[in-house]
């Protein structure tokens, strides 16, 4: 059964939580696939994954780079896993559906918690993997900025 994990961004923005997250599951040696809305974000992403950070490296690609299969980390806006990858990060509102999440072992869904859409989809995906019978996490950030896990 797929693990899906909400994350509830209020207190810091998708460029400062993703890179975080992405470099735990690179450092656990799985690979990733990370989801976006647009062929846009997807090099927005790409763009910034390779200069967030001067002291750190992820590595990663999307079709335009090649190696498709073999980027660790794989940026794309369509619903594929063409890095057979075991993690799957969604951003900028991106989704997939229940029945799809078995491609995964774990699915991150980053959201917006300041927008009143991202909530309203968070919620709509939360009932929809629920019924599915995926197993559900939901994390929120304390006042000191560390992840607590809620209901």
């Amino acid at each position: 059964m797929s693990r899906v994990d909400f994350y509830h961004l209020q207190k810091q923005s998708p460029e400062e939580v993703l890179p975080v997250l992405l470099n735990k599951a690179y450092a656990a040696g799985c690979k990733i696939c990370l989801k976006t809305i647009s062929e846009e974000r997807v090099t927005y992403w790409n763009g910034y994954l390779w200069t967030y950070n001067d002291e750190s490296f992820l590595p990663h690609g999307s079709k335009k780079d090649g190696f498709t299969e073999k980027q660790p980390i794989f940026l794309t806006a369509e619903n594929e896993n063409a890095n057979h990858a075991s993690f799957l990060f969604l951003v900028d509102g991106a989704e997939i559906e229940p029945t799809k999440c078995a491609d995964f072992e774990r699915v991150f869904n980053l959201f917006d918690g300041h927008s009143n859409d991202a909530l309203a989809q968070a919620r709509r995906l939360w009932k929809a993997y629920k019924e599915a019978g995926l197993e559900i996490f939901y994390w929120q950030q304390n006042d000191s900025g560390k992840w607590e896990q809620k209901g």
